[in-house]
Formats: structure tokens, C-alpha cells, sequence
């Protein structure tokens, strides 16, 4: 009898592979070497490499099943060998282990009412850009989006008026075709009803067939207080509707906030650059900064530098998640005078000329740099 080959090295994975990577694994396995794609000489290799990863599979996506695998190799999953914890049970059959992965691979079908097979509706997303003083606050917003429309003219049957759908002679009705390959048989979705079931021989001209009419329509969206940048909000079955019955898909509309004039969000903080003359930096007063509540006042101490940084608790964002409001940063930037009048320059020079005969103690970082300048050159 042959060896059975590791059920890792078929799927190609590491044995300590996530559950993830094992799936994603199995699904491109399964594509490459399914019955359909694969047809004339290469059509029996394929068979016998398809049903091999998909025993790999059922083995090792269950967690019990694949500890066993782990301790006891095939014994421990081979009900016939007994040769671990008493083996494994396989549920169901092969149909069951295939409708569970291509249902997610072609489309995410389910049964429905009849046998037949409905479709989930693609989720849309939409892009909202708001302040951030509405980040802030939250806001009732109203947004268009497209939608669906039962069509007048047809009711929603999708046969022309004074017509009506008949059943699909090639499902008899089921939606479903069963495709047999060498030893086993595959239910597929059918190729002529797409698997409704029904067949229009004479489509409604409005809807082309489809029962229903593209439509825009209003959607209220409630943004809540501290909502940050890029997050999304999933409006449920507002999406694509779905196919045969299925659900509708979901909207997902993300967050974009528009680029501020005085503040940039860091997380819950905010950060805003504060201009001041470079008198009341030398020296001191107070200055009033803007923050998202009003005005709030800063107390500039006598010799104040470039870049100096004022925290004010509490002055921020309030997040989604936060018990408490961030803090706001202001960042001082001293303003260097220009378009200077004659009088102005000779009262600068006269300034200049005091402040070098005090020595390194009216600049101490420019006394310190000369210092460093020394040591270098020597």
C-alpha cells in the first residue's frame, strides 16, 4: 500500500501555518485542479490531486482533527487504523466538504426556497469628508447612494408585460445541474437560469429581464462625537441587493476629514502653530489661542524660544473610545521682524550692540554653539 503523503506538504504550508494561510492554501489548490478546468489526459491526474487536498483540508481546517494529525500523524485521523485517540469521524460526504468551500470561492451561494441557490449582494462603499469641528461633535448626515426599484412595468417578474416566466428544462426548476467527473459528481449552479430556476423567453424591455430599476435613494447616517479619520461606518443591507432572494450586501462609508486651517489631529490630541513677536518672546505676555471650545489664554514667560511647546489638558478630541478629551499642543514660532523703517533698524542695531556688551548671558545657546565650534576646529 502507499505511503499517504503529509497533508502540510500538499498544501504547502509550514505545519505551523494559521488557519488563514490554510484555507488560502486550499483554495488555490482547489481552482488549479478542479474537474472543470481541467479536461482530456490532465483531467484524472487533476481528479486524484483534487480529491488529495481536499482530505488535507478537512483534516487540518478542524482544530481536533488536525491536534490528532499533529501527535499521531494518519493514524490519528484514520478510522481505520485506529492508532490514535480512536480515530476520526468524517461528517458528511464529499458534496458537503466541496459546497462549504466553493459557496465562498463562487460567489457565496446558499439554498434557498425550492433547492435553488441565492447570492449575497456586493457591500459598496462610500467616501465622506466632513470637519473636523463635525468630528468633534457628530453630526445627522444625508447621503445618495444608488438602490434598487421593483419595475413598474413587469411588477418585478422581468418578463415582458402580457408574459410570464417559465420553469428551466435544463434544472427542471432547482437552479442546480449535477456535473459528474470519474467517480464522483459535482452540483454546479445551472449555466441556461443562473440558478433561478425560471427562464424569461421575453424580457421586460424597462428592466432587461431583471425585475428591478436602478434608483437613487436618500440614507440618513448618524456620525458619532470623536470619529477619527479612515474609520468606517457599515450601514447593514444597503449594499448590492442579492441575487434569487439572497440578502442584501452592506454599505461601508468611510471617514475622510478635510485638512484643517489652524489644527492637525493627532490621534485624540490636537497641535496648532502659534505666531509671536519676537518682543513678547523676549519679553513675555499673554497671548489667547483658538481652541475647538472658544479662545483660551497662554502666560508667555520672559525669554520664550523658537519652537517652545504649551500643553493644555483636555483642550482636544474626545475619541469614540476615550473616557476623557485629548490635549492640545501649541507650538510657539517666534516671527522674525521685516519691512523694517530706518528708525527701526538703527533702534535694532543700538539693541544688538547692548545685548553683545552682556556677554553669552543674553544668548546662551549661541554662547554654548561657539563652544562647540572651538572644540571642533582644535
Amino acid at each position: 500500500m502507499a505511503t499517504k503523503r503529509d497533508f502540510y506538504d500538499i498544501l504547502g504550508v509550514p505545519k505551523n501555518a494559521s488557519d488563514d494561510e490554510i484555507k488560502k492554501a486550499y483554495r488555490k489548490l482547489a481552482m488549479k485542479h478542479h474537474p472543470d478546468r481541467n479536461q482530456g489526459d490532465a483531467a484524472k491526474e487533476a481528479e486524484v490531486k483534487f480529491k488529495e487536498c481536499k482530505e488535507a483540508y478537512e483534516m487540518l481546517s478542524d482544530p481536533q482533527k488536525r491536534a490528532a494529525y499533529d501527535q499521531y500523524g494518519h493514524a490519528g485521523v484514520d478510522p481505520n487504523m485506529r492508532g490514535g485517540p480512536g480515530g476520526a469521524e468524517f461528517a458528511g460526504g464529499f458534496g458537503e466538504a466541496f459546497g462549504d468551500i466553493f459557496g465562498d470561492i463562487f460567489g457565496q451561494a446558499r439554498r434557498g426556497a425550492g433547492g435553488r441557490q441565492v447570492y449575497r449582494g456586493n457591500d459598496l462603499s462610500y467616501a465622506m469628508e466632513i470637519t473636523l469641528e463635525e468630528a468633534a461633535k457628530g453630526k445627522d448626515a444625508e447621503i445618495r447612494i444608488p438602490g434598487w426599484d421593483e419595475c413598474d412595468p413587469c411588477h418585478g417578474t422581468g418578463a415582458k408585460p402580457g408574459t410570464s416566466a417559465k420553469t428551466c428544462t435544463t434544472c427542471n426548476g432547482s437552479g442546480q445541474v449535477q456535473m459528474r467527473q470519474g467517480f464522483f459528481s459535482v452540483q454546479q449552479t445551472c449555466p441556461h437560469c443562473r440558478g433561478s430556476g425560471k427562464i424569461i423567453p421575453d424580457p421586460c424591455t424597462t428592466c432587461h429581464g431583471q425585475g428591478k430599476v436602478k434608483k437613487q435613494k436618500t440614507l440618513e447616517v448618524k456620525i458619532p462625537a470623536g470619529i477619527d479619520d479612515g474609520m468606517r461606518i457599515r450601514s447593514t443591507g444597503n449594499g448590492e441587493p442579492g441575487t434569487n432572494g439572497g440578502p442584501s450586501g452592506d454599505l461601508f462609508i468611510e471617514i475622510r476629514l478635510k485638512k484643517h486651517d489652524i489644527f492637525e489631529r493627532d490621534g485624540d490630541d490636537l497641535h496648532c502653530s502659534v505666531p509671536i513677536s519676537f518682543t513678547t518672546a523676549a519679553l513675555g505676555g499673554e497671548i489667547r489661542v483658538p481652541t475647538l471650545a472658544g479662545e483660551a489664554a497662554i502666560d508667555i514667560p520672559e525669554g520664550t524660544q523658537n519652537d517652545k511647546q504649551f500643553r493644555l489638558r483636555g483642550k482636544g478630541m474626545k475619541g469614540l473610545r476615550s473616557s476623557f478629551p485629548g490635549d492640545l499642543y501649541c507650538h510657539i514660532s517666534v516671527e522674525t521682524p521685516v519691512k523694517l523703517s530706518e528708525h527701526q533698524r538703527k533702534l535694532l542695531k543700538e539693541l544688538d550692540e547692548s545685548l553683545k556688551k552682556g556677554g553669552a548671558k543674553h544668548s546662551p545657546a549661541e554662547g554654548g554653539w561657539a563652544d562647540k565650534l572651538k572644540r571642533f576646529f582644535n
